[in-house]
């Protein structure tokens, strides 16, 4: 496990108040997970860096820190692999059944099956419905991967099959039973060359109306986010993804989100600046 509690999410920006755990609307869930990365390492480092570089964001009016951001200790990703996803789906359950938004750092993608087994949890008690919007160059629809179906490129598989509707936006890099997968499953999603032809797109208009955002960063285009695991050429720009963000959740409600695959490069503070910035205006989609 790494310990990451050196430092909290933006805490030289806030009072003891909107760091407490009762006042918070925000909860960072640092998630050092990397048990199945298959190409770059150094997931398990991204919490301690990403919140290291949130101390250098800046406050302003109006912003999530009025609403609180509590950052919770690291969780311990030395268990195997099920009884991570077990505590994860624990943590969720209880982070959201008081109404607080939990915000992941990851990790590598497949922490989202127990944090999406958590928010099921909660709203199958409540006969509610939600659906998942996913950011990422990889449509991780494997069934298995390296003999692994907890593997970072099956868990939206895996998700699929608890019957959570998934919307994909941004996948430029998968296989051909994945894209078969894909269509017999009727899993809606949009490219960005999609986006560029027509930049006004938007959710199917049967897609759940509370909303959670699962992001990789390899989504992002290699230029500006190159720290990740398997970077993709001709990805997302830091300006045209808040811009497809808005458009997708207008008159709904995000109830969380995960920022996973962020692999730190030593020295290269920029990366993690750029994911401590993108994990905050994510944070402030949920406040429109």
């Amino acid at each position: 496990m790494v310990n990451i509690k050196k430092k909290t999410f933006l805490e030289e920006e806030l009072s003891k108040i909107e760091q407490s755990s009762n006042f918070s609307k925000f909860h960072i869930l640092p998630i050092p997970l990397e048990k199945t990365v298959s190409y770059g390492k150094g997931t398990s480092k991204a919490p301690e860096f990403i919140i290291n570089a949130s101390n250098q964001l800046e406050r302003n009016h109006n912003s999530p820190c009025d609403f609180g951001i509590y950052t919770h200790d690291a969780l311990n990703c030395s268990l195997n692999i099920n009884s991570i996803f077990q505590n994860i789906e624990n943590l969720i359950f209880e982070i959201s059944k008081k109404n607080k938004i939990p915000i992941c750092i990851g990790g590598e993608h497949s922490l989202t099956f127990g944090v999406v087994k958590g928010f099921k949890k909660k709203y199958d008690k409540t006969n509610e419905d939600f659906g998942i919007i996913q950011f990422d160059a990889h449509a991780d629809l494997r069934k298995t991967y390296n003999g692994s179906i907890n593997s970072h490129a099956s868990v939206m598989y895996k998700i699929h099959k608890e019957n959570i509707p998934i919307f994909q936006f941004g996948v430029r890099a998968q296989s051909d039973e994945e894209i078969k997968l894909r269509d017999e499953l009727n899993i809606d999603f949009k490219t960005i060359d999609d986006y560029r032809k027509n930049p006004d797109i938007k959710l199917p208009k049967n897609f759940p109306e509370n909303i959670y955002i699962t992001f990789d960063s390899d989504c992002l285009d290699p230029s500006i986010m190159p720290a990740t695991g398997t970077p993709v050429p001709n990805g997302l720009y830091y300006d045209e993804t808040f811009l497809i963000l808005e458009k997708l959740i207008e008159n709904r409600k995000i109830i969380g989100i995960d920022y996973v695959e962020f692999s730190p490069i030593n020295n290269f503070h920029a990366y993690d600046y750029i994911s401590a910035n993108i994990i905050y205006d994510l944070m402030k989609l949920c406040l429109k």
